[in-house]
């Protein structure tokens, strides 16, 4: 195992997994964001993915509300881990409409789930500080 005695190999590591977690974080959200925006402005399409899961209607706007409010959490340094605890939670609710379905559409809240988690250990130091990877 080298060392490096500048530091300099790590700092550029550290600067990559930055920007790497900025650029998902920033999809995801923009992601969300627009699926909350549908849901909250009761289109059509929101109204009718609603109704294939078996939900009624009147429960559009709300959920759309709820994924707002974990989106802003989620993007304010401050709240976070919270956002993305949230978040984890809203998706799993997604999640398990899709498995009672039988509906392969399921992967989809698992992969933004998973980036959740992996955009914000990529930007967050203190999260790899606390879920250490070994390489």
């Amino acid at each position: 195992m080298q060392s490096d005695p500048t530091g300099a190999g790590i700092a550029s590591s550290s600067k990559t997994s930055m920007w790497a977690g900025r650029i998902i974080i920033t999809l995801l959200v923009l992601f969300l964001l627009f699926d909350g925006i549908v849901k909250v402005a009761k289109t059509a399409v929101a109204m009718e993915a609603n109704a294939r899961v078996g939900y009624p209607a009147g429960l559009v706007l709300p959920l759309g509300i709820i994924e707002l409010l974990c989106v802003v959490l989620y993007v304010i340094p401050s709240t976070t881990v919270l956002g993305a605890i949230l978040l984890t939670g809203y998706l799993g609710g997604a999640i398990a409409t899709q498995v009672r379905l039988e509906d392969a559409f399921f992967l989809l809240p698992v992969v933004i789930a998973v980036l959740v988690w992996v955009g914000l250990f990529l930007r967050e130091p203190r999260l790899r500080a606390l879920i250490p990877v070994r390489r």
